[in-house]
């Protein structure tokens, strides 16, 4: 049936999740959940807590694991591509990666419940000193100086819970102005963009491989009203954006390997003098991060550090 899924989970720890969540990506996967306590402990610990999260999703009864969910439809080789991912997950551990306990379980659900379900999970919260994200589905009484970005992050899974994207926001929020061009390469749900645009940026461009993501992307950008700022296309990285029209700031919350890669040819899209803001990064790669940057004509100015991630700053 069209309508049935199979609800893959795999349970692992924080260092293991970049390489993971690639071999999902690289093998068909669509989207992931990323289910991390240290993302949310963190986060509540500091100045800007989770007055709206539901309690109950921190009740893991001392369980520091982290489960990583992808949905695989029926009418694919469900078999198959479990098969690859164990395979995949348990070569990580020849590479020094600790994969924690690293199992695969499966269950099915039907397409409703696995659509719906997660959302009793995400709820308004701030970031920075002005950006609140709200799930459009629910309410929240906004103070004057805030700056609301809604969002259904939909099959994107982009909610900016996750530190990378929690760094990323609080940086742009330092170096956006309403003379900014900003572009956000690995889009997801638009979140970053929107962010930049909700900060006065006077033109944003998204990207995304992915074109329910782009779609998503573009969906969300209505909602919130910065259609004529921001656009969202298809395209694998900046490959789609004019190079002639330099940004002032380009965000990629995407994965360390593919920043590096991306690092050999972002400064062309640049302004000279331009800021690149780099997430998704775990600490064990912000070496390799900061030496591709240098090879390719930046200077690293700043290295952020949540829980297991990094964010890197450059000119």
């Amino acid at each position: 049936m069209e309508n049935t899924w199979q609800e893959l989970t795999i349970k692992t720890k924080s260092e293991a999740v970049e390489a993971i969540t690639n071999i999902l990506y690289d093998n068909g996967a669509s989207g992931v959940i990323i289910d991390d306590p240290s993302d949310f402990n963190l986060q509540k610990a500091n100045e800007y807590d989770w007055d709206y999260i539901d309690e109950d999703f921190f009740n893991r009864n001392g369980d520091e694991s982290v489960y990583i969910k992808t949905y695989i439809s029926d009418e694919k080789n469900v078999k198959e591509f479990i098969d690859i991912v164990k395979t995949n997950i348990n070569e990580l551990s020849e590479f020094g990666i600790d994969i924690g306990e690293g199992s695969v379980s499966t269950s099915q659900v039907q397409e409703e419940d696995w659509a719906n379900n997660w959302k009793q999970y995400y709820k308004p919260f701030r970031v920075g000193e002005k950006i609140v994200i709200k799930p459009e589905w629910e309410e929240y009484k906004s103070k004057e100086e805030d700056l609301v970005v809604e969002i259904n992050p939909g099959m994107a899974f982009g909610t900016g819970d996750h530190e990378t994207t929690y760094m990323c926001i609080a940086s742009l929020e330092k170096y956006v102005d309403n003379s900014s061009v900003v572009y956000d390469i690995g889009c997801g749900s638009g979140i970053l963009g929107i962010v930049a645009a909700k900060l006065g940026a006077k033109e944003v461009v998204g990207i995304d491989i992915d074109e329910v993501a782009v779609k998503v992307a573009n969906e969300n950008i209505l909602k919130n009203d910065v259609e004529r700022v921001m656009k969202a296309i298809k395209g694998n990285l900046a490959d789609e954006i004019d190079r002639n029209k330099k940004a002032d700031i380009i965000v990629a919350n995407i994965m360390a390997d593919i920043i590096v890669f991306l690092t050999k040819d972002v400064k062309s899209y640049l302004k000279d003098g331009g800021v690149f803001i780099s997430s998704g990064i775990i600490h064990a790669k912000i070496d390799d991060v900061t030496a591709a940057l240098k090879e390719n004509g930046f200077n690293t100015i700043e290295v952020q550090k949540k829980g297991e991630w990094s964010c890197i700053i450059a000119r």
